[in-house]
């Protein structure tokens, strides 16, 4: 179930239909109707290991409740058994084989567990979970909340997949509203859930195809065309994570849930810091939230700063998964930030323009760009060959016939590159132009992306890159 085919929005207009339904019946009733077809949906993603949801559910709600009442030095403890008991059915599917190869080679054995699929979505209800028992802890969420509609915030089908990860704060309140959907709150949803279906399903997919071929053998290209598909990644992994959070953020306003951006025009950033205020915003501030702040943030000196700053970093490489590759990511941006706060009392000394903004943003996309060829490469020798091209096999007599070659790919890159540097009022200023149009030319558009859309796809549904993670 991806949210872009024809099966789930077939599914999800006749869900809309009963929910429409419901809307006026106990609110417990329709809060039932959501959480199985939450479940449904699960389940035709993970099979049985749908399970492992409710059972989470039920342990860390449960725990949560004690913890709740319990007072002096039992509380913490508490906390860390219920936070180590979120996280072990994820360590366990995540981490349990690469560790036992690595393991095996450290003692020189054959011993190595199987290899186990990993249930989509686990990583990002886990940290829901532990954000809400985190958040009880320390008293920052104090309203009383009901088993079922917990159950809802961890299974709430738009978020199940790939996020965005929302605080008990921002949820709760609003499944409490009497008048959840009102009309401008369903077409900014019908706006978002456009524009992702552009960003993932028009532009994403199509320029993937080119950046698969570059990355699996680089050696077999020009520099050019290496510097080409590592741009390309670039703006691919961007189109296609923030263009699943607008479909999830739609989908969650259609359904009268209204949810912080995820993206913010990253690339527009002129440091790394900024970069990751803009970045997959609801991970970066859990991160900062559960790990940076706890480790020390601030607080304590400069040098235990920086010390943090590589520790939470490292932690959010290894999150994406286990190889040297996301730990070398992890790392490379940890030092990024670190380099950034020690110069900072210099930085702001600078004036501001126009000039020194533009080479701000220059260099701190380089660094992200260079960053992800780490991210996406499958070992250090992929990494080593692309650049290897870049730096020796470059050779501009390859732009002319590249672009003959590829022209629509050339033009989607140019143009998806421009829509995000350009300013984010326009983008503002679209989205409300939008949403007071008339019903029937947001229906023009919407069929007019559903056509383009069908026009492009290729044989097979391509999936989130974020669905691994």
């Amino acid at each position: 179930m991806v949210f872009t085919t024809i099966q789930f929005w077939a599914a999800f207009i006749a869900f809309l239909f009963f929910f429409a339904l419901l809307r006026r019946t106990k609110r417990e009733l329709l809060i039932l109707y959501v959480i199985l077809a939450s479940l449904g949906f699960f389940y035709l993603s993970n099979q049985w290991m749908m399970l492992l949801l409710p059972a989470t559910a039920i342990i860390s709600w449960m725990l949560t409740e004690w913890m709740s009442k319990m007072k002096g030095s039992g509380r913490k403890w508490m906390l860390f058994l219920i936070v180590a008991l979120d996280l072990l059915p994820l360590l366990f599917f995540k981490y349990s084989h690469p560790f036992s190869e690595l393991l095996s080679q450290m003692l020189d054995t054959n011993f190595s567990l199987p290899s186990i699929a990993l249930p989509i979505g686990i990583s990002f209800y886990t940290f829901q979970a532990i954000s809400y028992t985190v958040d009880i802890y320390r008293r920052d969420f104090c309203l009383k909340v009901t088993f079922l509609e917990y159950l809802l915030y961890l299974s709430f089908f738009p978020l199940l997949l790939a996020g965005p990860i929302t605080r008990a704060k921002t949820f709760f309140p609003q499944i409490r509203r009497e008048n959840i959907v009102s009309e401008r709150l369903l077409y900014l949803g019908l706006w978002l859930v456009i524009l992702g279906i552009i960003k993932k399903a028009i532009i994403a997919d199509y320029i993937a195809q080119y950046n698969d071929w570059i990355f699996s053998t680089p050696d077999a290209y020009s520099g050019f065309e290496c510097l080409m598909g590592l741009i390309g990644f670039s703006m691919q992994i961007y189109l296609d994570f923030s263009g699943y959070s607008d479909i999830s953020i739609g989908i969650a306003a259609m359904l009268g849930i209204r949810l912080r951006e995820n993206f913010a025009f990253p690339y527009r950033s002129r440091n790394l810091t900024e970069f990751w205020h803009r970045w997959h915003i609801s991970l970066s501030t859990w991160f900062r939230d559960y790990v940076y702040i706890p480790l020390g943030g601030n607080r304590h000196g400069i040098l235990r700063t920086c010390v943090s700053l590589i520790i939470t970093m490292i932690a959010a490489g290894i999150w994406h998964g286990s190889t040297q590759m996301f730990l070398i990511w992890g790392a490379l941006h940890g030092i990024g930030l670190a380099i950034h706060k020690v110069f900072q009392p210099v930085l702001r000394n600078i004036r501001n323009n126009n000039l020194t903004i533009t080479i701000s943003r220059i260099m701190t996309f380089c660094f992200v760009v260079f960053c992800w060829a780490f991210f996406r490469s499958q070992d250090l020798n992929t990494v080593q060959q692309l650049f290897s091209g870049i730096f020796t096999r470059m050779d501009l007599s390859y732009v002319a016939p590249f672009f003959s070659a590829r022209t629509t790919w050339c033009i989607m890159l140019a143009t998806s590159t421009l829509s995000i540097f350009t300013g984010e009022k326009l983008y503002h200023h679209a989205e409300a132009k939008f949403i007071h149009w008339p019903w029937l030319m947001k229906l023009f558009i919407f069929l007019a992306v559903i056509q383009i859309v069908i026009e492009l796809h290729t044989s097979d549904i391509q999936p989130f890159l974020y669905f691994r993670f």
